[in-house]
């Protein structure tokens, strides 16, 4: 098959949780013999100079970007208002972007059309027009929850009625999109019970984040430190910082006076300048990592201390690729296939997170099962080769619906 994956910002580097997401299924994809063509969207938060990315990944997915500033503008939000419009869409609307598509359509056929992302969804009139080629979202979350989840945390009211407003306008916009497409890849159950319950009748099946176990190498214990607490990810995201500020303030304190030697790492890109600022004992402000894995190999307790969000966490599989023990609230592990206190702990109070980081250390036992219960949880349920294998045949069974 011949695919058009369209990305709401460029997948390489993978750097977060988004890019792996849709490089992982790229580069799956290709290997399932497929021919993919990236199209993404340039932006000014995750900028990337295309010309210096790995040549071997050029020439696999002969990406192409355009520039969009899809930065928040004073002027563009405040016209908005008088709109009935999503303004969370509009940013990602380019004519340039929209230009190089279309004529991209005119000279290459493609069987299947993926956005990744419902931020795409904006390029389909430009798509039915140009390409008969099946549309399929890859939902990553249902968005406009995401926005409802930010205004119920805002304690300021003014801020709070503007995201709720957001959040209706998005709303309207998913729900009325849903007609558009094809078929949805949903990544988690929860949101593809969600999409069929909005009465979507066409295929929709869910292939979560995968994992390439050739690239997994889990260091000795020798090689780890342990016990040791670590948190990953992306900092420029807001629910990864409120989840970290709540555990600092909520769980540290009590895990320090119990367990007075053991240190907690926070690293993840963008990091905030007052995290940097910390100084706190014991507490490690890593910042980027250069590798991701051999930073979670080298550490013991994972902890996902997240009070909002959607989708699925990726951290989590790759922690769980790696045989970490993870202790998570119900939030970050949605979308996951777990088993409580089996290849995770789910605790959604400070006092339990406390409980449960005390245990970890003193019971290695209990801490050990946890992690080597974890990897064999992700090679049977995340292996990306065999999600990629299905999802290629949901896409010929699409190909085939009229």
């Amino acid at each position: 098959m011949k695919i058009l994956q369209l990305c709401h910002k460029v997948p390489f580097p993978p750097v977060d949780g988004g890019c792996i997401a849709m490089n992982n299924l790229t580069q799956g994809l290709i290997d399932e013999g497929h021919s993919v063509k990236v199209l993404a969207i340039n932006t000014q938060k995750h900028f990337t100079d295309i010309k210096q990315l790995p040549s071997d990944y050029l020439f696999k997915t002969n990406i192409e970007a355009v520039f969009i500033d899809t930065n928040v503008k004073i002027i563009p939000a405040f016209l908005n208002l008088f709109t009935k419009t999503s303004y969370n869409i509009n940013r990602f609307y380019s004519k340039a972007f929209e230009k190089k598509l279309i004529q991209l359509l005119k000279v290459e056929h493609f069987d299947i059309i993926q956005l990744e992302s419902l931020y795409m969804a904006i390029y389909v009139n430009a798509i039915r027009a140009n390409s008969k080629a099946k549309i399929i979202l890859r939902a990553h979350n249902i968005e406009h929850k995401l926005w409802e989840q930010n205004a119920q945390l805002t304690k300021n009211s003014i801020k709070k009625n503007y995201l709720n407003l957001l959040a209706t306008r998005l709303k309207k916009y998913e729900l009325d999109s849903l007609k558009t497409f094809d078929a949805i890849a949903s990544i988690t159950k929860e949101d593809e019970a969600y999409f069929k319950k909005q009465h979507f009748i066409k295929p929709i099946e869910t292939f979560p984040f995968g994992i390439d176990f050739k690239n997994i190498k889990i260091f000795n214990s020798q090689e780890k430190e342990y016990p040791s607490i670590f948190h990953i990810g992306s900092m420029d995201w807001l629910p990864n910082v409120d989840g970290v500020k709540w555990f600092l303030k909520n769980a540290w304190p009590q895990i320090h006076i119990q367990n007075p030697d053991v240190k907690l790492y926070l690293a993840g890109r963008n990091m905030p300048e007052w995290f940097q600022q910390l100084k706190i004992k014991n507490i490690i402000v890593e910042g980027e990592v250069a590798d991701s894995h051999t930073f979670i190999n080298s550490k013991s307790i994972m902890i996902i201390p997240l009070l909002s969000g959607g989708g699925m966490r990726v951290k989590i599989i790759e922690g769980m690729a790696l045989g970490k023990t993870i202790i998570s609230t119900t939030i970050g592990a949605q979308g996951i296939d777990y088993t409580n206190n089996k290849n995770i702990i789910i605790v959604d109070e400070a006092t339990s997170f406390v409980n449960a980081i005390s245990k970890c250390i003193s019971d290695k036992i209990f801490f050990d099962n946890i992690g080597n219960n974890a990897r064999t949880l992700a090679v049977e349920c995340y292996n990306n080769a065999n999600i990629c294998k299905r999802l290629t045949t949901f896409y010929q069974l699409t190909i085939n619906t009229h």
